[in-house]
């Protein structure tokens, strides 16, 4: 059973450092089948064909990681070789000079997947941080997480919360309502907003968020906790 891109990856990257070759190019060539954009991949795949003489494979891998990272020395290098290999040695001495002039102006490059990883552990350490009521420590690791993934949803959830938390009210709605903004049919970023809103008092207004969820979403445990809070009389 495929268990997806990401365990595909982990288990081609590993073969390939292992250097089990026809293991990781089963692996690999299965990630470049759904992910176009992980010039590591290309580069890995690249060098794999190489090793096997299928030059013209290896050169179109290669092609494809530039594309992708202009800068990417190490491909650059990789191309050369094979187009010296073949005796193209002026395209080998363009590939080199074009990458030269490319890292002048290339910003920093991560593939999707290591920028993901790097989020999450923003995001753990964050979490620690909140556990730990170190709220504005805890803001700072979630903001340097949105700024390697900003569509990451549960992120910006988390970060609403911990503004909350702080009583910084404003901030909480903003980050919530973007999170929404992002995906609007995540019910986590509303239930919060809304608990945002009975913290502040706002008893209306967390109702209303607390029904979007419930009509769309009539089992879901939390928001009926909420509601329940609401129509619990106050002694």
């Amino acid at each position: 059973m495929d268990k997806g891109w990401q365990h595909n990856y982990d288990l081609g990257k590993r073969a390939f450092e292992e250097r089990h070759f026809d293991k990781a190019l089963q692996y690999l060539e299965r990630v470049a089948s759904e992910k176009t954009n992980f010039a590591d991949v290309y580069n890995m795949l690249g060098l794999i064909y190489y090793g096997q003489s299928r030059f013209e494979d290896a050169i179109g891998s290669f092609q494809k990681a530039l594309e992708i990272n202009p800068s990417y020395t190490e491909v650059s290098l990789n191309l050369s070789v094979v187009y010296n290999e073949l005796g193209q040695f002026e395209k080998s001495s363009e590939v080199y000079a074009g990458a030269k002039e490319a890292r002048k102006e290339a910003a920093s490059y991560l593939d999707p997947y290591v920028r993901g990883k790097l989020s999450n552990m923003h995001a753990s350490i964050a979490s620690i941080y909140k556990d730990l009521g170190l709220y504005s420590e805890a803001a700072g690791e979630y903001k340097k997480a949105l700024a390697l993934c900003p569509d990451f949803v549960d992120i910006r959830t988390s970060l609403g919360v911990v503004y909350r938390d702080m009583k910084d009210f404003a901030s909480a709605i903003s980050e919530l309502e973007a999170a929404l903004k992002s995906s609007p049919e995540y019910p986590a970023s509303r239930i919060q907003l809304g608990l945002t809103y009975y913290a502040m008092g706002q008893h209306e207004k967390a109702k209303t968020e607390w029904l979007k969820v419930l009509r769309k979403h009539p089992e879901d445990k939390m928001a009926q906790m909420y509601m329940n809070l609401l129509l619990t009389p106050s002694r």
